[in-house]
């Protein structure tokens, strides 16, 4: 009996520490309506929890204070009959006549213990029981192996139907949750005391009884019955099985885990790992899902939410709690899918989505081209024809298409921006082509004019798009704003061909006339022209300047060739002054004109001024800085240009021609777009 004497010291016979915190928790038990919030239905436990409802006030308050005699009473703990003896001999004395007064609880105790939901004080007094057995040598013990484990399988049952709703009742019942998991703490130390005091070889039947094992099985099938229970979950519109069970799950492992991370893992020694184990089976369950989904047959959008959820709101979504993303943090649970499985996945749905938005983009061109041919002009929107749904809708299939691809995934966003970026160039030219076709077959529709202005406006939508979105160097860019330049250009010869005919005989007028009434010409040019370019008015701000400085560049130029025409060839100084204040005059109101209607070709405006200039000049020094001064603003002039141009000075000699054109030097290196003035002027 003396090697006893520690284990009942430690025991319900004597006090124990730390067990203040379990009476106070079974205080709490007198509430029926804290009771577990989903029964398992078997008759012991309805039994139980009527029993606990009609408990009167204070039964389940233990006694783990108070020594249980043979006939049931208790004595205090602090009551001793030796209390005159002083010293170590005497309190060990008390003790051993204590003791061998003291029988172990009988199994009626436990059992009132369990009907009471008082299971911590049922596991104490069990392996008191249990114990005292094994010893063989107390007298009187009426109690056999085959009763104690009759009762260890009510315990049992009791313990683990209770921790199996240990989500539940974390939150209802705290305190009945508790008491389950003191007595399994309770078993696993009577495990652990057990195999230190015993050979492995000396193991009985139902020692040890590894009740964490029976935990860990029991969380685990917790675990699968709540993922597996998707009716927990309210329907979602519009999302299908595969969808809403993946919802589910993940709701359901977020909701869950957050209840262990704040009120189960506290309840448990570290030992336990208790938020690994339950977020390493949610993780294991969900992932053994979410393979099994991707390797069976998927509709594009399921495919679409299942990698969503593998690289975006799985990974994410988990951590927006931060209690709960430093626990997972330390878990490290890895991706729901496999990395090739995942990849194949990917590829299916950017194959699927490019598919898509390919198919759109063309039933949308062809909706485009009918628009054409209809008896209808086009609307105008803030006083410009507009045809914008197709650019509207391209751009937005394409932008919606790039955005779903970015939110599962930065990788798979920048996959499929790389594919549709080729997508885009070949829709343009496809459009470029219908535009061509209707521009050749269309002359006479009755909206001729007015649907090339809506296409040409269209292109900007295009072009804003392609210069916001896609890198400079990228060569899809360069080819995007190629084909948006040849559509433009291509309208824009179409609605200035007729305004280019009419002047053409205006302006052989001066050579005609030698200059004379060049005034009245040039006013008859600017009152032509301006008539056309009231209709240019609905063209988008950046087009109608673009088409003005068009017709500003070839009103000069169509000047410059009556210039080079070698029609006139003045040999007097005066008559020279006289045509070069004509020339100036004409500059001056061309200039004005153009300016006043929106032209911001500035570099246009010096040319005429200074040709008149290298007319009045008599001095061959003069002459030559002037050239100079010309050629540097219009690094396209060539010698036939001048050569031609000086034809109308007749005074000057063979020699100083000849000097004249030492200044210039006859290179083919190409010129910017915008300094390009000359050389598409044929001399002959």
């Amino acid at each position: 009996m003396m090697k006893m004497l520690p284990f009942f010291q430690s025991g319900p016979i004597g006090i124990r520490n730390g067990s203040e915190g379990c009476i106070g928790a079974n205080r709490q038990l007198e509430n029926p309506s804290t009771s577990v919030a989903e029964p398992s239905g078997d008759e012991i436990w309805s039994k139980d929890q009527e029993k606990m409802s009609e408990r009167p006030e204070g039964a389940c308050r233990p006694s783990r204070a108070s020594s249980i005699t043979s006939n049931g009473s208790s004595t205090s703990a602090g009551d001793s009959p030796e209390k005159g003896k002083k010293g170590i001999k005497g309190m060990l004395t008390s003790a051993l006549k204590k003791m061998k007064k003291t029988k172990p609880p009988s199994v009626k105790q436990v059992m009132d213990l369990l009907e009471e939901h008082r299971l911590f004080d049922a596991a104490q007094h069990l392996i008191v029981l249990e114990r005292s057995l094994s010893s063989k040598n107390e007298e009187g013990l009426n109690t056999s192996q085959q009763d104690i484990e009759s009762v260890y399988e009510i315990l049992k049952h009791k313990v683990f139907s209770i921790l199996k709703d240990s989500v539940l009742l974390a939150k209802t019942n705290p305190e009945l949750l508790q008491q389950a998991v003191e007595a399994l703490k309770e078993q696993e130390k009577e495990d652990q005391n057990y195999t230190s005091e015993n050979p492995p070889d000396q193991n009985l039947q139902f020692r040890p009884r590894k009740w964490k094992d029976l935990w860990m099985a029991t969380v685990r099938e917790s675990v699968e019955t709540r993922m597996k229970d998707t009716s927990r979950t309210p329907r979602t519109e519009n999302l299908s099985t595969v969808g809403q069970n993946l919802l589910h799950m993940g709701k359901t492992m977020k909701e869950d885990l957050t209840v262990v991370v704040k009120y189960i893992k506290q309840l448990y020694p570290p030992e336990f790992n208790v938020f690994s184990t339950y977020a390493e089976l949610y993780h294991n369950y969900f992932a053994s899902q979410a393979k099994k989904n991707a390797e069976s047959y998927l509709e594009d959008k399921d495919i679409y939410l299942l990698l969503s959820w593998v690289h975006n709101i799985y990974p994410k979504d988990m951590r927006k709690d931060q209690a709960l993303a430093e626990e997972l943090e330390k878990v490290k649970l890895g991706s729901l899918l496999p990395s090739s499985l995942s990849e194949e996945l990917e590829k299916k749905y950017l194959d699927s989505e490019e598919a898509t938005i390919k198919s759109s983009l063309s039933k949308c061109l062809d909706k485009e081209i009918q628009r054409w041919k209809e008896d209808k002009e086009p609307e105008k929107l803030n006083g410009h024809f507009q045809s914008e749904l197709l650019a509207i809708f391209v751009i937005q299939s394409i932008y919606s298409g790039q955005k779903r691809a970015k939110d599962i995934s930065a990788a798979v966003g920048e996959e499929l921006l790389h594919r549709l970026s080729k997508e885009l160039p070949a829709f343009l030219r496809s459009y470029k082509d219908a535009f061509e076709d209707f521009k050749e077959r269309s002359k006479k529709h009755r909206y001729y004019k007015p649907i090339l202005i809506a296409n040409i406006n269209n292109c900007w939508n295009f072009r804003d798009y392609a210069e916001k979105n896609m890198p400079e160097k990228d060569d899809n860019k360069a080819s995007i704003l190629n084909t948006l330049g040849d559509i433009e250009n291509s309208g824009f010869d179409v609605l200035l061909q007729q305004l280019f005919v009419q002047l053409k005989p205006m302006y052989k007028k001066f050579t005609e006339n030698k200059w004379d009434s060049s005034n009245e010409i040039m006013n008859e040019i600017i009152k032509t022209t301006s008539k056309h370019i009231s209709d240019f008015r609905t063209l988008k701000d950046p087009f109608y300047h673009a088409i003005v400085e068009k017709i500003h560049a070839r009103l000069v130029k169509e000047y410059i060739v009556r210039l080079l025409k070698r029609k006139v060839s003045l040999k007097t100084p005066a008559q020279q002054q006289n045509l070069a204040q004509n020339i100036s005059k004409n500059a001056a109101d061309l200039e004005a004109f153009c300016t006043s209607n929106g032209s911001q070709a500035k570099w246009l405006n010096s040319a005429l001024p200074k040709l008149a200039e290298i007319i009045r000049l008599q001095d061959l020094g003069a002459i030559k800085i002037e050239v100079a001064t010309l050629a540097t603003t219009y690094p396209d002039i060539r010698k036939r240009h001048l050569e031609a141009f000086l034809y109308i000075k007749a005074n000057l000699s063979r020699s100083e021609l000849k000097s004249i054109l030492g200044y210039l030097a006859d290179s083919t290196a190409s010129t910017t777009p915008g300094a390009s003035l000359f050389c598409s002027i044929n001399v002959s």
